[in-house]
């Protein structure tokens, strides 16, 4: 069979919109609370929300933790991170920083900063951060979300040079 180049052309231009529309499922704002666990086994509450939406040019996993600390005092961190497809499927790169070409770029992990990435497989997304330590150490943190009735469910775990140091489950409901 034979194709015309502008019948490859819009074959490839339909498979990429595809994946595009990959993330509409995850689309949404969701909040929750669970203990995280830590290695010797202590348990810290904490709260989460989670926001998920498209871009432009792909999609925004934005997200906020509020721990709540045995002496009374509460932390709060929040994060924002654009993904983008890359060149492959459901692969996501993230655009943290931009360049002295106005072009959005990953950060450096060899310089402390987190690499970051995201995948959709089935009915998970997936978003994944590295760092790299002053020794040649490494962490990796591991957010699952999959779908589930009614919002999302999330696993969280944080590797430290193999060892699992750090971990959550819950249901994330969907506002």
């Amino acid at each position: 069979m034979a194709f015309s180049l502008g019948a490859l052309f819009w074959i490839a231009f339909a498979s990429l919109q595809a994946h595009a529309d990959s993330i509409e499922p995850f689309v949404g704002d969701y909040v929750g609370s669970a203990n995280v666990v830590d290695d010797d086994g202590s348990e810290t509450p904490r709260d989460m929300s989670v926001s998920i939406h498209e871009t432009k040019d792909g999609f925004n996993v934005s997200w906020k933790t509020t721990t709540y600390k045995p002496d009374g005092r509460v932390k709060a961190q929040s994060f924002s991170i654009d993904f983008k497809q890359s060149d492959r499927s459901d692969v996501y790169s993230a655009a943290m920083k931009r360049n002295v070409f106005g072009h959005e770029v990953p950060l450096d992990p060899m310089q402390g900063e987190p690499f970051v990435w995201g995948r959709i497989d089935g009915e998970t997304l997936t978003v994944f951060s590295l760092f790299i330590d002053e020794n040649g150490g490494y962490e990796l943190q591991q957010f699952d979300r999959t779908l589930a009735d009614g919002g999302l469910n999330l696993s969280f775990s944080r590797f430290r040079n193999g060892v699992k140091s750090r971990s959550v489950d819950t249901f994330l409901k969907k506002e």
